[in-house]
This record gives structure tokens, sequence and C-alpha cells, in this order.
């Protein structure tokens, strides 16, 4: 049984036409910015809340996608890894032969130097695809073209601006590349720098344009993200909060 149909069955209306017609796919990539050292990834998918499965860094590690029939585990297993000194490339090659499971999985991963890797596995849903390029991975499933990943990748490598508009930007050329918009309906964008908590993690869990919504937030949370780190260590020091009762 189609299992769109099934959650179908549990809601109504628009909702419901849509679950039962939407193209399921995905499509993501990971970063280093050589400038900054910070990491930062970016997604979209057809699935409800992809980030919160999809994404994941820890500080001064790496950053990692783990995707298609998701185990989350993946990603914080690979991170773990290199943060016992393996290296990116070992450090999937480990998870992909100690997982059960694993020819349904899509892996990205890249350390805090830029080194990257991807892993693809047989049994990865529609065509898909995966690739590396300088300081970055993409990867996607149930695309409409195998080039994909690597729009996301000639992207970001020839982008300037801000790290986390040059990530955006890359998922966009992603969806320009082959994937149909109206069929994406979450986005997430996770960023860590030196902080032990994220810079940035904005999510869109469920709406018809994520990525546009993902985009607007970020142009309004860009300018604060400064400002928010000033608050968690000197807050003396922090602009107004502009909240009753502020001096």
């Amino acid at each position: 049984m189609d299992p769109d149909s099934v959650m179908a069955d549990d809601v109504s209306g628009s909702a419901a036409l849509i679950l039962k017609t939407r193209k399921i796919m995905t499509l993501s990539i990971a970063a280093w910015d050589r400038e900054s050292g910070q990491l930062g990834a970016a997604i979209s998918s057809s699935s409800i809340s992809v980030s919160s499965r999809c994404l994941h860094w820890q500080s001064g590690v790496g950053i990692a996608l783990s995707q298609n029939i998701t185990d989350p585990r993946l990603g914080p297993r690979m991170l773990s890894l290199i943060d016992d000194g393996v290296e990116v490339k070992a450090a999937i090659e480990a998870v992909v032969q100690s997982t059960p499971h694993i020819r349904f999985r899509q892996l990205g991963l890249i350390d805090c130097h830029g080194n990257t890797g991807v892993y693809t596995g047989d049994s990865v849903l529609g065509c898909f695809s995966s690739t590396e390029g300088r300081d970055c991975v993409a990867a996607g499933n149930l695309l409409d073209n195998e080039e994909v990943p690597a729009a996301m990748v000639t992207a970001f490598e020839n982008s300037s601006g801000s790290f986390g508009r040059r990530v955006l930007d890359a998922l966009v050329a992603g969806v320009e590349a082959g994937g149909e918009a109206g069929a994406l309906h979450s986005a997430g964008l996770l960023i860590g720098g030196k902080p032990s908590w994220p810079l940035a993690e904005l999510r869109i869990d469920w709406d018809q344009d994520p990525i546009a919504k993902m985009l607007a937030g970020w142009e309004v949370y860009e300018p604060q993200i400064d400002d928010y780190v000033t608050r968690a260590y000197n807050p003396g020091d922090a602009p107004t909060y502009g909240v009753p009762g502020d001096p």
C-alpha cells in the first residue's frame, strides 16, 4: 500500500489532496566557510519537518546529512567518529559497514577543515545522486535528474556574500536545476560556528512554499545573529531588546 495514501486517510480536504498527489523528493547541501570557519547545511523535502531528522552538527567537529528513509542516528554517529579522530571518509565507511539497512540511506559529511565525503545506498528511492565539491557536499533522492546535487555544488562554489545566504542560494539552485518547487513542503537551515550552540537553526516544517519562507526568515534573522551571541556571553554589551521594561 502507498504510504502517502495511508497518511492521507488521516486528513481531509486540501491536505489530503496534497498527500495523495505530491511527488516526494529531498535535496540538501552541507558546506564549510573558509573565511569564518562556520559549517552550514540546508535541506528541503516533500516530507514534513525534514530538518529535524536530517541535519546534524557538532561544534568544532563537523556537519552531517542523513536522509532517505531516514535514520537520524547516523548523523551524530558520523560526527562522534570524527570527534574521536577518524577521518571523514573513514567515518562514513565505518557507519556503512556497521549499520543495518544502510542500502536505504544517503549520507553526507564535512568536517571543520572542509574535508568531505558522501554515501548513497543502492536502494535509495527514485532518481538519486550525491557529489562532493570544494568545501561542500550535496545529495538528493527522487529527483527529476541526477544533475541536481552538482548544480548545488556549482552554485555554492561560485557564490559570494554571507555564508548562510550562499548555502540557501545553493539549495535554490538545486530546485531550479530539476526540483519541482510545488512538491516541497518543508525546509531547514542549520549553521554552527564557535559557540557550542547553533548560530542559526531555522525550520519551515509544513508550507506550500517552504524555501521562500526560509529565505524570508533568514533576511530577518541574519542581522541579529551577532547580537544573540553577545547576549549569551555578555548581556550588558548587547543591544537593547525592544521590550517593555528594557532600559
